[in-house]
């Protein structure tokens, strides 16, 4: 009976909890996306936009100007990698791969491979804040890593509520906050870097028309963040178009 009492308690008290926030957007400008860019990670830096592309055979580490999507610098990643996240620290960009447990560092200017490093399990998704670097493995766990050893020090599990949200993929730290795509959803999860808690969603339903992304894996994936003139951008694999958004509240 007391037990009884316990559960019917709890649930009363997860009734109550407030709902995570949930935003939208609004569409500031539109660009040119390689719509055969299977695209995996994303960063800005200084007008250009900085992305790693996955598939075995079509992975590259590419800088695009944000403008025109015009590719003006190209590393074609070998076979057997399928490429994966990438962030920019340090004047080098780091790549991951899926399942090769193979991670590349890259001489930012010149794309020269300078190293390779390696990490267990599989790679998905990369960023950084300057201090610490975030790490997805397609779990609803992100890894910090120290951004001179490799390192890891410890890991977060990122929760909506006392649910875990799997399948965390493409990263981007965002005034604070670690802005991740989830595979398949059209939607961004704002996470707490500290504890994994998810602050909120940004619902991108109907950003790209359904008719423009035919094949199923298709789907939202890869964010950038202009912190100078404080300007978001995301994209999708295989999408023709990358927008600029602004977050906003959720009519």
């Amino acid at each position: 009976m007391v037990g009884r009492i316990i559960a019917v308690l709890m649930l009363a008290a997860a009734s109550l909890a407030p709902a995570t926030p949930e935003y939208g957007y609004r569409v500031v400008k539109t660009y040119p996306h390689d719509r055969t860019a299977f695209t995996q990670g994303l960063e800005y830096r200084d007008g250009f936009l900085y992305e790693g592309t996955g598939q075995v055979g079509r992975s590259s580490l590419r800088k695009v100007e944000l403008a025109t999507g015009r590719v003006v610098q190209k590393f074609d990643v070998p076979q057997p990698f399928f490429g994966e996240g990438i962030t920019v620290v340090n004047q080098q960009i780091l790549q991951l791969t899926w399942q090769t447990q193979t991670g590349f560092v890259y001489d930012k200017a010149s794309f020269r491979v300078l190293k390779s490093f390696s990490y267990p399990g599989q790679g998905w998704g990369l960023t950084n804040d300057g201090k610490q670097i975030y790490m997805s493995d397609g779990s609803s766990e992100i890894r910090l890593w120290d951004p001179v050893s490799l390192k890891e020090m410890k890991r977060i599990t990122v929760k909506d509520g006392t649910q875990a949200v799997t399948d965390v993929n493409e990263l981007e730290v965002v005034k604070g906050e670690i802005f991740a795509n989830v595979w398949h959803m059209d939607r961004i999860a704002r996470i707490s870097p500290a504890d994994g808690r998810v602050l909120g969603w940004i619902d991108l339903t109907g950003l790209l028309a359904k008719a423009e992304r035919p094949d199923p894996e298709a789907v939202l994936n890869g964010i950038a963040y202009d912190s100078a003139a404080d300007r978001l951008f995301v994209t999708g694999k295989l999408w023709p178009k990358a927008f600029e958004i602004k977050v906003v509240p959720k009519k």
